[in-house]
Order: C-alpha cells, then sequence, then structure tokens
C-alpha cells in the first residue's frame, strides 16, 4: 500500500509543476484532475485504515505458534563439514561427538529449537539434535530441554530439567556457536566427547553491584554418557577398570557444578570477563571414590566506539581445567589384573585468538594441551596431547557460514597428523540470543 501511496503523491506534485507554467483554463482543468487525485489518495488512506484494523482483529489462530498463551520461536540450525586428514582412523583424533567424523563428509550436527515464554513465571527452551555418525546412521537426542524462572526476588534465577553444565565458557555452547570447527581437547579430556550435560536443577544468583557477577551452582544426576568424569558407563576408559554401578544413596552421589563469573569494563572500547568453575561427584571406580575438576577462564574483548556490525574486533579467550581422579582398587578391563588404588592427576588448557577483519570476515587460532599423570594401566582417553588450529571464517550472511581449518596434532607415541576441515552451517527461522 506504502508503494501505492508514493505514486500518489508523485503524481500531486508533477501536476502541481504543470499548474504552475500553464494558462488559468488549463489550470482549472488540472486542479480539477489534481482535486480528483487528491480524493482518490483520502479513499485509498481510509481503504488502508480499514485494513489495518481488520487484521489486528483477526482472529489469534492466524498468529504464531503459541506456549501457554504467549508466542514460541522455533529454529532450525545445520553443520555440515568436508575434509581430509593424514590418519584413516579420524575418531581417534576428532573424539568430540560434533567434530568431523570421517575423511569426507561428516554431519555432526543438525538442531531444532524451540523457546518461549511458559507465563508470567517460566521461559522455556527446548534443543533437539539430529547427526550422523561415523557409519552414515541417524542419531537423536535431547540436548536441552529446561524452563527457567523470570520473576523471583533477590536476584535469583531457577532452571530444571536437562541442559549443558555450567562449567567454563565453551561448554555451554551449542556447536553452531564454536568458533572452531572441532571441540577442544580439554574439554574432551575431562567431560567426554559431548561435554559436561545432565538433568538437574541450577540456582543463579546476580550481585547487586556495579559490575557484573553471577555466582550459581547446579545439582546433576551423576551418570550417564555425559558425565565420563564421574559415574558414567564409558568412565573406564579413564580408570582402566571395570565400572562399578552404586545406587543414589545421598546428595554426595549427585554432581555439584558451582560457577562464579565477573565482568569488568578496562575502557571505553575493551571488556574483560573471568570465571571460575568446579564439578564434584563420585566416580565409578569403586564404592566410594570420588572426581574433583576445577576450571580457570577469561575472555577479553576490543571494540572500537566507530564500528560497523561489530566490526572490526580482537578477542581472546582461555580455560584451564584440572582433574583430580582418585581411582579405587580394581579390575582392569582388558586382561582382568588387578589395579592398585592410585590419584589420577590430568589437566590442559586451551586459548584462541580471533581477529574480526571487516563485517562478516573472522581469522581466528587456537593452541591446545592435555598432559596426564603417568598410572597402572594405559588408556586412549589419557593421552598426552598437543593441537594448534588456524581457521578462517566468512558469513555470506547472518544466517550462514563458511569455515576453513587446518589441525597440527601431536599425540605421544604416535607422532604428527594433518587435518583440513571445511563447514558450512545454515540457518532458518529464529534462535534465541547466545550468553556473552
Amino acid at each position: 500500500m506504502r508503494v501505492f501511496r508514493r505514486a500518489f503523491v508523485g503524481i500531486l506534485v508533477v501536476a502541481s509543476a504543470a499548474h504552475a507554467q500553464t494558462s488559468d483554463s488549463v489550470s482549472r482543468r488540472q486542479q480539477r484532475t489534481v482535486d480528483s487525485l487528491a480524493a482518490a489518495v483520502r479513499g485509498l488512506q481510509q481503504r488502508v485504515d480499514s485494513l489495518e484494523t481488520t487484521a489486528s482483529a483477526a482472529p489469534a489462530a492466524a498468529a504464531p505458534a503459541r506456549s501457554g498463551g504467549a508466542y514460541m520461536n522455533m529454529g532450525f540450525d545445520a553443520l555440515a563439514d568436508f575434509g581430509w586428514s593424514t590418519t584413516k582412523d579420524v575418531l581417534s583424533l576428532q573424539r568430540g561427538d560434533h567434530d568431523p567424523h570421517v575423511r569426507g563428509f561428516t554431519v555432526p550436527n543438525v538442531e531444532l529449537t524451540f523457546d518461549g515464554a511458559v507465563d508470567p513465571y517460566f521461559k522455556g527452551f527446548a534443543a533437539i539434535v539430529t547427526k550422523l555418525n561415523e557409519l552414515g546412521e541417524t542419531e537423536i537426542e535431547v540436548e536441552e530441554a529446561w524452563a527457567q524462572t523470570t520473576s523471583l526476588p533477590y536476584n535469583l534465577q531457577a532452571k530444571a530439567g536437562q541442559f549443558l553444565g555450567d562449567f567454563g565458557r565453551q561448554n555451554a555452547q551449542h556447536p553452531h556457536a564454536w568458533a572452531f570447527v572441532d571441540q577442544p581437547l580439554v574439554l574432551n579430556q575431562m567431560f567426554g566427547k559431548d561435554g559436561l550435560r545432565g538433568q538437574g536443577a541450577r540456582l543463579s544468583w546476580l550481585a547487586p553491584t556495579e559490575t557484573y557477577t553471577e555466582m550459581s551452582v547446579s545439582v546433576l544426576n551423576s551418570f550417564g554418557g555425559t558425565t565420563s568424569s564421574f559415574r558414567s558407563n564409558e568412565s573406564g576408559d579413564i580408570h582402566g577398570g571395570v565400572p562399578v554401578d552404586h545406587p543414589v544413596d545421598g546428595v554426595t552421589d549427585l554432581l555439584i557444578v558451582p560457577r562464579i563469573t565477573s565482568s569488568f569494563d578496562l575502557s571505553d572500547t575493551q571488556t574483560l570477563v573471568v570465571g571460575a568453575s568446579g564439578a564434584f561427584g563420585p566416580n565409578n571406580s569403586g564404592t566410594k571414590s570420588r572426581t574433583q575438576i576445577y576450571g580457570g577462564d577469561l575472555y577479553y574483548k576490543w571494540k572500537p566506539e566507530v564500528a560497523a556490525a561489530g566490526f572490526p574486533f580482537f578477542s581472546i579467550q582461555a580455560e584451564a581445567v584440572a582433574r583430580t581422579y582418585d581411582a579405587a582398587p580394581r579390575t582392569a578391563v582388558e586382561t582382568g589384573v588387578a589395579l592398585p588404588a592410585e590419584t589420577l592427576n590430568d589437566w590442559g588448557a586451551y586459548s584462541q585468538a580471533l581477529w574480526g577483519i571487516r563485517p562478516r570476515i573472522i581469522a581466528g587460532v587456537r593452541g591446545d594441551i592435555v598432559r596426564n599423570s603417568t598410572s597402572k594401566f594405559s588408556a586412549i582417553d589419557r593421552q598426552d596431547r598437543q593441537r594448534i588450529s588456524p581457521n578462517f571464517t566468512w558469513y555470506p550472511s547472518e544466517f550462514s557460514k563458511f569455515r576453513l581449518q587446518y589441525n597440527y596434532d601431536h599425540r605421544a607415541g604416535m607422532g604428527d597428523d594433518h587435518s583440513l576441515w571445511l563447514q558450512f552451517e545454515f540457518m532458518m527461522g529464529a534462535h534465541a540470543a547466545h550468553k556473552f
């Protein structure tokens, strides 16, 4: 309708100019024409107003999907990788669940998300993930499904359901929000191929200070495939023995994840965010053995006062994680030999830098290192490693991206490997904003 309005206004302007340059008789005829056109414009405006009124009174059935009487957003995101590695056994090198799996093509993450207000007291979020494994078979998982309060007093907020553990900066991010194709080595080492995730509840408090400071504590189940350092059936790959199953007898059999994070404005153009995390719970090398994980992280970002679409910028993100794993006397999985009690001390870190060169063009580099203490057994999940990964990302729009990444890997006792991966992502629909 606006196009029609502009067209009629243009006609009026032209007619008025002609009127000023002609004789009186012609002017009278043109004036009648102008009056006629003006009347038509007024009629058209009345029609538009009528249509807008009708549209605003349309039944709710014509509106988008609703949840508890409120709008619900739906989003779809897909990642696809293509590349090559000097090792045929790509899975031994790329252990993350959303990493490239094979030489050639991989579809490591196809995500369907739902988020919106449940009612005046809660908002909800769910992420259903489909992916193709190394055999090309489809796997489906409920990555997240939680409800979160919106109106608790005293700056408190509670969350309950299935969610990614609030440990460090990257663990709680979905794969499409990563700055690199694959998972950092230390997060894979400490939390397994899919990161730390589980069913439970989280309570957080935003401190009433001038600088942003948030403290939280999560209580999660300590068993399942996403708690590998604790009571996961896959934790035998860490302690080398046959996992011992035992029921939950009390709070000490649950997984406790505290975190504190603070943000500081160093200047008008620089921001620093620092955080500390922990994860404490039982492991299944014995009936009373436990695991303690500590982490520290930082994020620095520079962005000029005058920027175009957030560019240029420069950022640094780093995390260091240490694990103390108390392994009880146990029976070795492969040999059946009795293994003595021992304490396994492992640590690792990564640091990554990103340079936003110009709108939608980013260059980055990441360095990874993982180190493990000696033990009475050998396990592939306790292998000293290091990796250097430069990459380049181009966003044709905010709904798609191409990423090219090279990995140089060194594994103790196995030598060097080289990999080159090309990743493509596309997004449709709405997608919830990610935490800074």
